[in-house]
């Protein structure tokens, strides 16, 4: 599942309209989900989400539009895992189109076993971020309690001896688009 919903208010507009090189990032991300053998592929839309499917080529992707994106992450995770409600896949693996520097080996990393009682984050330098692999198992109680935007983590805490933390500071970087300056950082732009 890729979570592209955000109207990236600190950055100046949506952050699956942003350009890395020839494409969009929400494409970016979504080649990354394929890399790692995610089928079916989610992508939850909110901000912008006619201009994105424009812009986009989200091949072989299901969309979901997320009309409460504006309250926070929570909405859009709650409406990704129910797209998912009516496949068999045990686990989802959840990257979010913010986090340019997430790469495939972290991706990949993170999505080693996927079962539906697993319960796993990427951290970087010991905290839990994204990606993020659920379980099926799990998918009812996240959906619960992801509120605004917090997402997973009320979840995540109730349930800490559970989850497996993946360091992957050496194969990808954490840090979330959250300033203009982090366009320039990684070379995104608006192609305007």
């Amino acid at each position: 599942m890729v979570v592209a919903a955000g109207g990236g208010r600190r950055i100046g507009g949506p952050e699956a309209l942003l350009r890395q090189g020839d494409a969009l990032l929400v494409d970016s991300v979504c080649e990354i989900a394929r890399e790692v053998g995610c089928a079916p592929l989610v992508v939850v839309l909110g901000a912008a989400a006619n201009q994105v499917r424009g812009a986009a080529a989200l091949t072989g992707t299901t969309v979901v539009v997320d009309k409460a994106w504006g309250t926070g992450l929570g909405s859009s995770l709650r409406k990704g895992l129910e797209a998912l409600e009516d496949d068999e896949a045990d686990a989802a693996l959840v990257l979010t189109v913010d986090m340019p520097g997430v790469t495939v080996e972290a991706a990949r990393r993170v999505a080693l076993l996927p079962h539906p009682g697993a319960l796993v984050c990427a951290t970087y330098d010991g905290l839990r971020s994204y990606p993020m692999l659920l379980g099926r198992r799990h998918w009812a109680g996240v959906a619960t309690l992801a509120k605004s935007d917090v997402g997973a983590r009320p979840y995540l805490l109730a349930h800490k001896d559970e989850i497996v933390d993946i360091a992957c500071d050496a194969v990808a970087d954490g840090n979330h688009l959250d300033n203009p300056d982090a366009l320039t950082l990684y070379g995104l732009d608006r192609g305007e």
